[in-house]
């Protein structure tokens, strides 16, 4: 007698290295993330006669597209299906939740036909962030369909993490990490080592162009053509080295007296709930530092690339980021990074090849790194084509999407 899947009643579907593997994304945000971006490089590299993609995604609120499904519509050659995710109910009182109790049951159905969407498409594997309604009810929904599942974590394994992603990725059959220090918090978590894969970012270094003119910019921000320009864009919170950096800015000044850096974001108050402003912060900092006139505060900011074009260094000394985009960018453009040598950032900027990376904490370190760029031109030059050249040929989609199918077969190969 042939036998069967407990979870589907069917027979098991034999597995080949070389069969197309049909994958479900989820895409349970309303918004368009670093995370969400990577995701779509994935989906849309995937070469179709290897990977069939099929995405499940928010279908907004109060019948209003998301940001996730405009974006994710416009790759070709995808399978999207709009889903009811239900509210975002994390660190929620307990009111807001029974208000969102009459939600449950559209929600709940919606689920309930991805299931058996699973099974109706034959899908092999479902892969989701570490974003709590993505990991947790893509790994219970696979596991109802009786098909594998991975979750992709762009974070480091901590305590802040939900019992229910904690759960996910314990119980998911593989688990995606975005670079080997990600990876390394996830094992020493107790996590199989065999179970965690790497997958560093990627980025397509063909919508960067490092000859893009930067002169409206300072013109726009009264910088001059010759004064030193240290550019950080990023949200604003105190994990990305914010204070850090003003604070090494003072010692630049001495060495190097017209120096300006430009901070470009908006304050994130979900990443230090109570703190307050970041923004408020590093003014009263610049202040007592003396280089309030060095420092300009931009607010968010979409042009990202003519920030880039019009500076000489991207500085960003954040503490154990797992594997920043803003990094890529920056050497996507041809710019020198200055960094820290903390959590995935020496696995994307090598030391002296791409930027200048100090310890945690040494303000002295980072000051020099500093200094040492913008008074050598031809290291400039040399460092920024550098990380040019390794975003071009080793941080690409294309690397992307054959790492991440050879992990996609490891894990169905069990």
């Amino acid at each position: 007698m042939m036998p069967t899947s407990a979870a589907t009643g069917r027979p098991p579907q034999p597995r080949s290295p070389s069969r197309r593997v049909r994958v479900l994304f989820m895409q349970s945000q309303v918004f368009f993330g670093s995370d969400s971006k990577m995701h779509s490089l994935l989906m849309r590299e995937y070469d179709r006669d290897e990977v069939d993609v099929h995405v499940a995604c928010t279908r907004g609120r109060r019948g209003e597209p998301s940001a996730s499904l405009g974006a994710l519509s416009t790759i070709p050659d995808i399978t999207l299906r709009p889903t009811n995710f239900g509210p975002t109910l994390s660190h929620q009182g307990r009111l807001r939740v029974l208000a969102s109790l009459p939600s449950a049951g559209p929600m709940l159905s919606d689920l309930g036909a991805l299931a058996l969407y699973l099974r109706r498409h034959r899908i092999d594997l479902v892969h989701g962030t570490e974003k709590p309604r993505d990991a947790f009810y893509g790994v219970l929904l696979a596991k109802l369909a009786g098909v594998r599942s991975v979750v992709h974590v762009h974070v480091a394994y901590r305590d802040w993490l939900s019992q229910k992603v904690r759960w996910a990725i314990s119980a998911a059959d593989g688990v995606i990490a975005v670079s080997r220090f990600v990876a390394d918090t996830i094992v020493a978590a107790g996590h199989p080592p065999e179970k965690v894969h790497v997958l560093l970012n990627g980025l397509d270094a063909e919508r960067w162009d490092p000859g893009f003119d930067g002169m409206p910019v300072r013109r726009e921000l009264g910088i001059a053509p010759e004064q030193p320009l240290i550019v950080i864009a990023s949200r604003l919170y105190h994990w990305k080295g914010h204070l850090l950096l003003v604070r090494a800015l003072a010692k630049v000044k001495r060495e190097v007296p017209d120096v300006r850096l430009l901070v470009a974001g908006e304050d994130d108050a979900r990443a230090a709930p109570g703190r307050g402003s970041l923004t408020a912060e590093l003014r009263q900092l610049a202040h007592e530092l003396g280089v309030s006139e060095n420092v300009i505060f931009t607010g968010f900011r979409s042009d990202v690339q003519a920030l880039l074009a019009a500076c000489d260094v991207y500085a960003m000394p954040t503490f154990e980021e797992p594997c920043a985009v803003a990094f890529l960018e920056a050497m996507a453009m041809a710019r020198p990074v200055v960094a820290l040598r903390s959590g995935g950032t020496p696995e994307i900027v090598p030391d002296g090849e791409a930027g200048l990376l100090s310890e945690p904490d040494d303000v002295d370190g980072l000051a020099a790194n500093l200094v040492a760029l913008l008074r050598d031109t031809r290291l400039r030059r040399r460092l920024g084509a550098a990380g040019r050249r390794r975003v071009e040929t080793q941080l690409t989609p294309a690397r992307m999407a054959a790492d991440g199918l050879r992990i996609y077969r490891r894990v169905l190969e069990g």
